[in-house]
């Protein structure tokens, strides 16, 4: 096996023969905006394909990907999904072995974005929809990233195993001896989503909350995708953290799940997309990030994906709760980056997994 690539290996340069990781030099300010032009569509064309990592579920990350095909044909894309970890630890691996592959990526752990950004690895561009519209805190000053999702981490249930008067509608709940043996949860360590999660609860809660948890006989499993997943299956009850936008799709095609937003907060989750320097296809890659954050891209990704969106131009989908709406727990990518391997190895030790 290879060898697993954490934040620390990544900024000690440890194994990494073949490349010097290096604090990107400071900007003045973020370059110029650009808009969508002919010519940027034309020299995409050239190019013929566009290589998107992301932790998206690979349904919806599918569904963006084919509207972005069918808005300019002859350029495919070609999706590589997987947790918010492992397409971190992959691009570690890659650029240590001098292997450009990626073109744009999608995180649902920012704080990755950080470390790509300060080892200078992160292509300062800024799409025309990221200057006019989005706030200062959901884009990097320097122009390499910006938040293309906004996403939750809530609590559900099966609403065919548990009435709704009976429904936990807090984490405190979730603690209940009834629910012994009916939980599920996924893992910071595979999941962007979930360490963002773990690190907010602990934060706002103690960790002695996941302690407590971890007396509950809970299934663990891997990705954030996969708590609503288990639950539409009916092979448990509850699930005390995963994807809202798993869960919404799921509940929106009729599976048995209701969504419930905890009285402490919910997590938030924002999700960058960032374009590599080193991007083999370098205008496709440009196209892909100027569409991701346009209206209509924007849209999209609520209406066939789930997700939240920042851009002011995008409306809710019917039947869904709008952000204003939700008690939110307060997002802290540089803390998450800074606390990582500590957040994973102090959960592993309480889970035991």
């Amino acid at each position: 096996m290879g060898k697993r690539f954490t934040r620390r290996r990544l900024l000690a340069g440890a194994g990494a023969a073949a490349f010097t990781v290096y604090a990107a030099p400071i900007r003045a300010a973020a370059p110029p905006a650009e808009a969508i032009t002919p010519e940027l569509i034309a020299a995409a064309r050239k190019e013929g394909k566009v290589v998107w990592y992301t932790s998206i579920d690979l349904a919806g990350a599918e569904r963006v990907a084919k509207s972005f095909e069918a808005k300019f044909p002859g350029i495919p894309v070609r999706v590589e999904r997987s947790g918010a970890e492992r397409v971190f630890q992959r691009i570690g691996q890659e650029y240590s072995s001098r292997i450009f592959a990626v073109d744009v990526v999608n995180t649902s752990d920012a704080a990755h974005c950080i470390v790509w950004k300060r080892n200078g690895w992160l292509l300062p561009f800024v799409p025309e929809d990221v200057a006019k519209h989005f706030p200062a805190e959901h884009k990097d000053p320097d122009g390499t990233y910006a938040s293309v999702r906004v996403t939750l981490c809530p609590i559900c249930y099966n609403t065919n195993l548990v009435k709704a008067a009976d429904a936990p509608k807090s984490y405190a709940d979730l603690l209940d001896p009834k629910w012994s043996g009916k939980i599920v949860k996924a893992h910071p360590s595979y999941s962007g989503t979930i360490l963002t999660a773990t690190y907010q609860i602990a934060r706002d809660l103690g960790w002695s909350y996941f302690e407590k948890l971890a007396q509950q006989k809970v299934m663990q499993v891997q990705s954030a995708t996969d708590p609503p997943k288990k639950l539409a299956l009916g092979e448990r009850a509850i699930m005390a953290d995963g994807g809202e936008y798993v869960a919404l799709g799921l509940k929106e095609k009729g599976d048995p799940i209701e969504i419930v937003y905890p009285s402490e907060g919910t997590p938030l989750i924002v999700g960058p997309n960032a374009v590599f320097k080193s991007a083999p296809n370098p205008n496709a890659a440009k196209l892909l990030q100027a569409y991701m954050f346009s209206a209509e891209g924007q849209q999209v990704l609520i209406d066939t994906a789930g997700m939240h969106s920042v851009h002011p131009q995008t409306r809710e989908k019917p039947g869904r709760r709008s952000l204003s709406q939700i008690k939110l727990m307060k997002d802290d990518a540089a803390a998450v980056e800074r606390d990582s391997e500590q957040i994973k190895k102090r959960y592993s030790e309480i889970f035991k997994v």
